[in-house]
């Protein structure tokens, strides 16, 4: 196996025995041989959408295709096996509706899956990774970029398609970006064209994401949401889906189960069509690197809706269960919404027995909220009560190096405020950080996806002060993991915002000239401390 997609890839380089997240060299194989599939699929569905034909199974297929091949996703052989299965049998079905048989297929990759998982394995083994390691460094790195930025994309289109929101030019370069992968015919420049186009693209399915949420579950207010427990049945919910929750909490809405939200879930108290369910009380544990803690310790059943998912330890394995993309050997994994087993799972187990309050956390903060406040905070730039604004956000990990993040919004100056997003927030969302002219001084923004949000919060305060955004007093500091950080640094990249600090290290699969082109053209920066990156910034 070869994978250098995740922050904490082995050693810094790549994991080639086994995977840091706990995938294993077979499923690394599988994942591989998914990707030639979807390759494949791809140049097939750009030959029908050149005659007019539009086909949404393929679109979405690919979709969930690449979103299962993201980090800490879906590590069920089985499940990948019929992935690559249905992408095989949906490239025949096209074969018969296109007036040119076979049009400029790969004849590598253009076969039937082996009949066997065991066969596939080894075909995969043959086959190797899609970016070939012969190529030149920095187009290697320059591919390799693009296709974990189109993991990213992938996810939120996912998502997005859930709630009735697609575009067509997503799946149009997302398809055309994969049949291009792998290939010599482009420049160096080209491909940082296609990588900065990405962003472009990234962004959009963002916005498809934004309005599915919003137009399903209204605009996030401010809530406060407990972080302890009340007596009852309970099942936890983490990942990402918020249309997974929203049906567990229909279907248990006349039950005495509460539930409790985890990691990326937490955003979720602030949708008023979520938030208005009575037994949705709070939030257990923290981000998804302490699962297997955190879950070891939850008294009821789990649902994992999306990626983040660790191997299940023995303790909790029988009550947790997965749904949408998310697989793991072994766990139930359920389908079509229906919740009935986890539901039935929750009443057998001891629940909560007594109520604990632990304190709660204020979220609700996306861009109708801030905007709603932006002449306070316009005044108090002005009067110089508000010195300057820090994005603090990302993916969390377990790596060392990430306490940089807390220490970091622990030393800001009173003066200064926090937007914060993502996982990564889970270092220090419980910290009281005061107010400004009765602003929060930590605002949560939501999900890693809400960097949407954020970027609409920079643009407007940008037009209030009749500026380029890069000359707003904001900071954007960001914790980066795997493919959506990937996605989301490339649409800010593409927005042409300068200064980045990323960290806790940089990505292994970018080589050093294309760093350097990066560095000289936006600024980018690897973090240091915070003291420095502090007095730095506020010099």
């Amino acid at each position: 196996m070869y994978c250098n997609q995740c922050e904490q890839t082995s050693k810094g380089v790549a994991c080639t025995t086994i995977g840091v997240c706990g995938k294993n060299p077979e499923v690394a194989v599988l994942q591989d041989v998914l990707l030639y599939a979807l390759k494949d699929l791809a140049i097939y569905a750009i030959a029908i959408r050149k005659q007019g034909n539009l086909d949404r199974d393929v679109d979405r297929l690919i979709m969930e295709g690449l979103f299962a091949t993201l980090t800490n996703v879906n590590f069920d052989p089985e499940a990948l096996y019929n992935l690559i299965n249905r992408s095989a049998v949906l490239r025949e079905k096209l074969k018969l509706n296109l007036s040119i048989n076979n049009p400029e297929a790969d004849p590598v990759i253009n076969y039937l899956p082996a009949p066997t998982l065991a066969q596939l394995i080894q075909q995969g083994k043959q086959l190797g990774f899609l970016v070939p390691s012969n190529l030149d460094p920095d187009i290697r790195s320059l591919q390799e970029l693009l296709l974990y930025g189109l993991k990213g994309v992938a996810a939120y289109a996912y998502h997005a398609a859930l709630l009735d929101q697609e575009d067509e030019r997503v799946y149009a370069f997302v398809a055309e970006s994969l049949v291009q992968i792998a290939g010599t015919d482009l420049s160096l420049n080209d491909w940082l064209q296609m990588v900065l186009a990405c962003g472009e693209i990234n962004l959009r399915a963002m916005e498809l994401l934004d309005a599915g949420n919003t137009l399903s579950y209204g605009h996030p207010v401010p809530t406060e949401v407990p972080l302890g427990h009340k007596a009852g049945n309970c099942i936890l919910v983490s990942g990402h889906d918020l249309k997974d929750l929203k049906l567990l909490l229909e279907a248990t809405k006349d039950s005495d189960i509460n539930i409790y939200t985890h990691g990326e879930m937490l955003p979720a108290h602030g949708y008023p069509e979520l938030k208005k369910y009575k037994n949705l009380y709070g939030n257990f544990g923290t981000a998804w690197q302490n699962q297997k803690k955190e879950f070891a310790n939850f008294p009821g059943a789990i649902l994992m809706t999306t990626n983040c998912l660790q191997e299940p330890q023995e303790i909790y394995k029988d009550n947790i269960f997965s749904t949408g993309p998310v697989g793991w050997p072994g766990i139930t994994h359920l389908q079509h919404g229906d919740f009935s087993a986890l539901i039935a799972q929750a009443n057998t187990l001891p629940g909560f027995s007594y109520d604990e309050d632990k304190g709660s956390v204020l979220v609700g903060f996306a861009r109708n909220t801030v905007m709603s406040v932006a002449d306070k905070i316009i005044g108090a730039v002005k009067s110089g009560d508000l010195k300057h604004i820090f994005l603090v956000g990302g993916c969390d990990g377990a790596k060392p190096g990430r306490n940089y993040f807390s220490e970091f919004v622990e030393k800001t100056p009173a003066n200064s405020a926090v937007l914060t997003l993502g996982c990564g927030k889970y270092r220090f969302f419980d910290q009281k950080l005061g107010d400004i002219q009765g602003i929060p001084r930590l605002l949560d923004m939501g999900q890693c996806n809400d960097a949407y949000s954020a970027i609409q919060v920079a643009v407007a305060l940008s037009k209030a002060f009749d500026c380029d955004v890069n000359e707003l007093p904001l900071s954007l500091i960001i914790s980066w993991y795997e493919q959506k950080a990937v996605s989301i640094l490339l649409t800010l990249l593409y927005l042409g915002i300068k200064d980045i600090r990323l960290g806790p290290s940089l990505p292994a699969f970018i080589s050093p000239n294309v760093l350097n082109v990066l560095v000289n053209t936006f600024n980018l920066k690897a973090i240091t401390t915070a003291e420095q990156d502090l007095a730095a910034i506020l010099a």
